[in-house]
C-alpha cells in the first residue's frame, strides 16, 4: 500500500530511441493519487516531461488502447516482470519508497521507449492459419451447432488477447528454437474444434510439427501462470502435442 506520508511517485523509465539507438535510463517524480495505474503514470509524464532532476526531456513512448486489459497493446515489464499496464496498479507495486521500474519486453526489437515490435505473433498465427475458412461469395446460412460443453472448454481460449506476455515469458521463445509459442497454439485448438474452422485442422498441425513448432515447448508453464486473461495454456499445449503426434501418424501411412 501507498504510504500517505509519500507525495509522489518515483518511476524510473528505460528508453531508446529507436531500434538501433542505445538505451539510457531516466527518472521521474510525478504526484500522487489514489488508485492509478501505469498507463495514468505515463499519461502524467506525457503532460508534462520533466525528468526528476528538471531536465526537459521527449514524452514516453508506448503502446496503450483500451484501457481495460482487452487489446493487449500495453504490455511492457513493470518492476520486471512482464505484465498489462492498465491493470497494473500503482498502490500495488509500491509504498512510495522505491521507484517504480518500467521497461519495454525483452524479446521483441524495439520501436521506441517501451513500444516494441510483436508482429512475430501475427506472422505465425497465419502460418497455423487461425482463422474460420469463409470465401464471403455467398449466403453460406446457419453454423453448425456447437454442444453447449464445447462452448464452454472453447471459450476462454477466445479471450486471447495477443498481448505476447506468455511468449516473454518463455525460456523456449528465443532465436535458437523458433518456437511459436503458448498464445499462438492455443489458438490452434481453438479452432481446430470450431466445426467451420476444423477444415483446415490438418494443415495446422502439420505447421506446428515443423521447426518451431509445438514440440518446442519445454513445459516450463510460465505462461500459463503469467497470461493476464487466465487461459488454460498448458492444457491447449498438451491436446495440441496430442494431435500433432496423431496427424504425423496419419501422414505416415498415408504416403
Amino acid at each position: 500500500m501507498f504510504s500517505n506520508h509519500a507525495k509522489t511517485i518515483k518511476v524510473e523509465i528505460k528508453r531508446q530511441s529507436g531500434p538501433d539507438g542505445s538505451s539510457t535510463v531516466e527518472k521521474f517524480e510525478i504526484p500522487y493519487r489514489p488508485n492509478m495505474n501505469i498507463t495514468s503514470v505515463l499519461g502524467e509524464i506525457a503532460c508534462n516531461p520533466i525528468t526528476a532532476d528538471g531536465t526537459a526531456t521527449a514524452p514516453i513512448t508506448y503502446d496503450a488502447n483500451c484501457l481495460e486489459e482487452i487489446c493487449g497493446s500495453c504490455a511492457m515489464l513493470i518492476n520486471g516482470k512482464a505484465r498489462m499496464a492498465c491493470s497494473a496498479l500503482v498502490d500495488k507495486l509500491t509504498d512510495g519508497s522505491e521507484p517504480i521500474t518500467l521497461a519495454p519486453l525483452s524479446k521483441f526489437p524495439v520501436v521506441r521507449d517501451l513500444s516494441v515490435d510483436r508482429s512475430v505473433l501475427f506472422k505465425n498465427l497465419k502460418a497455423v492459419k487461425a482463422w474460420v475458412p469463409i470465401d464471403g461469395t455467398y449466403d453460406l446460412g446457419s453454423g453448425p451447432r456447437q454442444f453447449p460443453q464445447l462452448q464452454e472448454e472453447l471459450y476462454p481460449l477466445s479471450n486471447c488477447i495477443s498481448c505476447t506476455i506468455c511468449m516473454e515469458v518463455c525460456p523456449q521463445f528465443n532465436d535458437s528454437t523458433n518456437f511459436v509459442g503458448a498464445a499462438t497454439i492455443a489458438q490452434v485448438k481453438l479452432f481446430n474444434n470450431n466445426p467451420t474452422g476444423a477444415v483446415l485442422k490438418a494443415e495446422r498441425l502439420r505447421a506446428l510439427a515443423g521447426d518451431g513448432g509445438v514440440q518446442e515447448c519445454g513445459f516450463a508453464q510460465n505462461c500459463v501462470e503469467a497470461c493476464p486473461k487466465q487461459l488454460p495454456l498448458t492444457e491447449a499445449i498438451s491436446d495440441v502435442s496430442r494431435d500433432v503426434l496423431l496427424q504425423q501418424v496419419k501422414d505416415f501411412f498415408v504416403r
